[in-house]
């Protein structure tokens, strides 16, 4: 637990990577388990994706703001920033 408490950008990078693919995994689980008889899922995936890319804000603002971790927070968000610019590019086609 201490490693997550040092302020370094790998660890940001990681974090930023690990949390939405988790909870990315979890959702995608779920929607396709809940989904009613004759239907995929329950969520489309685009909105999926948008509500993992979301969950770096809460460890984004956990390291910059409570910890005052600066790098770490710099990864969070690098991998935030990436994710969000891949989401608009293959899902909404506006760039």
């Amino acid at each position: 637990m201490e490693k997550l408490r040092s302020d370094k950008l790998w660890l940001g990078v990681l974090i930023g990577t690990l949390i939405p693919a988790i909870l990315f995994g979890i959702l995608y689980s779920l929607s396709h388990y809940l989904a009613p008889e004759g239907r995929d899922y329950i969520v489309k995936l685009p909105t999926l994706l948008l509500i993992s890319i979301f969950s770096n804000l809460f460890s984004l603002r956990y390291y910059l703001v409570k910890l005052k971790y600066d790098r770490t927070g710099r990864g969070i968000l690098l991998v935030t920033f990436i994710f969000a610019i891949l989401y608009f590019v293959l899902y909404l086609k506006m760039i």
